[in-house]
């Protein structure tokens, strides 16, 4: 096969002595799965009886782009490797008892094709726990959570040893922001990356092979964030003004050390009621926050032991608990006498500047979020999901006159995250109501 330029990059990479990770893309067209499937399939036939990975976020979408990428670059004569499906490498259907979903090779080697995707009855990829693997490529990583990656990491060990190999996995996507951001794009930007690790940012135009019309029609795209993304490779895209927080900021709330815990102990929960998706207690000590119950949608009894029970392990008053008011709040509060309901269309504290409290203590939260004033201490799939609903965190008809600030609606939100409630979000927001109660009344 005739590499381009940055795909040549990527591989010398792929087959050093020394990167075990690399992320290739950063643009439309340059060749990212042709690269990903070409370096499998080199692995499989140099490597005798050795176990590769090919993944994505959903199966029936590698079967419709990526697989058809790697029987393009198995058979072509253009690839340079002209292999026979039947001859050097047969499919294995879904059914198959021995290897399910596998790409079977003429000398004993294997490539699994699976779904990396969350889904909630296997948040721990106990499905990748079985595997043993020589290498890996994830397809579109922006689609996959970062747990799952660092999961497949540790099951490349296969026959590494035997064959010289160290491990190695190789990721493709265009801009994003999700850990390929954190942990490659911006570290690389800085001259700070991990030796382990390397970025290959490539565009449409370093490869030849892609279609001229297509390379016009990325160029003709009407200015904004999907051009930025496309066609120019910008990571640091300003997708939407309306949006609150910076993403550099939403990402330092994890790894905000500095923020001490001060003593102010206090309850925020959100009480999978009315569409939510989850019941969850966070538990603040000043601007420290951890989310100590996470749980899916509870009766009342069990919610009530709960929070009690939260309450008494971190010594916090019943004044000093704010819980949502829809439906199981106000039912709460007629058992833990004192706590408080937050309504979050009541007038807010300061009614000129907001329309409404859930607006102000929103805008407090993103305020402090900026200002890194925030310290989350979460489990990696928490983290994964914080992102995505801090970047929901949005004003509400940011180019209009309307003189006090809003929040975009609950539908709006839950539109954005695929249909999930924004809980971790709701939880946040809550927490604020007692940094603005206490301003108050310092200034009253």
């Amino acid at each position: 096969m005739i590499l381009n330029k940055k795909q040549t990059i990527a591989l010398d990479y792929l087959e050093d002595d020394t990167t075990e990770e690399v992320l290739f893309g950063g643009a439309a067209g340059p060749g990212k799965s042709s690269l990903g499937c070409y370096w499998q399939l080199k692995r499989r036939i140099k490597f005798p009886g050795t176990r590769g990975f090919i993944g994505r976020a959903k199966m029936i979408t590698l079967r419709e782009t990526t697989l058809k990428t790697f029987f393009e670059v198995a058979t072509d004569k253009k690839f340079g490797l002209e292999l026979k499906r039947g001859k050097h490498f047969e499919l294995t259907t879904p059914q198959d008892k021995e290897n399910p979903n596998c790409i079977e090779f003429y000398n004993g080697s294997l490539i699994f094709l699976r779904d990396l995707f969350l889904y909630p009855s296997d948040a721990d990829f106990d499905e990748l726990g079985s595997l043993e693997i020589t290498d890996a490529y994830i397809d579109e990583c922006s689609q996959v959570v970062s747990k799952a990656k660092d999961i497949l990491k540790v099951r490349i060990r296969y026959r590494l040893e035997e064959n010289g190999l160290i491990p190695k996995i190789l990721y493709t996507t265009n801009p994003t922001k999700n850990w390929a951001y954190s942990e490659f794009f911006k570290p690389s930007e800085r001259g700070e990356l991990l030796k382990r690790r390397k970025f290959v940012q490539a565009f449409a135009w370093d490869n030849p092979d892609y279609p001229k019309s297509s390379l016009e029609s990325l160029k003709n795209m009407p200015e904004g964030p999907e051009k930025e993304r496309l066609y120019r490779g910008n990571w640091d895209y300003s997708d939407d003004p309306s949006v609150l927080c910076e993403f550099d900021a939403i990402m330092d709330m994890f790894t905000n050390d500095h923020v001490e815990r001060t003593g102010k102990k206090r309850i925020s929960s959100d009480l999978a009621m009315q569409g939510r998706d989850k019941f969850i207690v966070a538990a603040w000590d000043g601007l420290v926050c951890r989310f100590v119950v996470d749980k899916g949608k509870s009766d009342g009894k069990s919610i009530e032991t709960d929070v009690k029970q939260v309450m008494t392990s971190e010594g916090v008053s019943h004044s000093h608990t704010i819980v949502d008011s829809d439906g199981m709040g106000a039912y709460l509060e007629s058992y833990l006498k004192g706590i408080k309901e937050f309504h979050g269309g009541a007038q807010a504290m300061h009614k000129k500047e907001f329309a409404n409290l859930k607006a102000e203590c929103g805008y407090k939260l993103a305020e402090k979020v900026n200002k890194r004033e925030i310290k989350i201490i979460c489990s990696p799939i928490q983290k994964e999901q914080i992102i995505k609903e801090m970047g929901v965190l949005k004003a509400k008809n940011v180019d209009s006159d309307e003189s006090r600030k809003r929040l975009i609606g609950k539908d709006d939100m839950k539109e954005q995250l695929n249909g999930k409630s924004p809980d971790y979000l709701d939880t946040l927001i809550m927490g604020m109501y007692f940094q603005l109660s206490e301003f108050v009344v310092a200034v009253a």
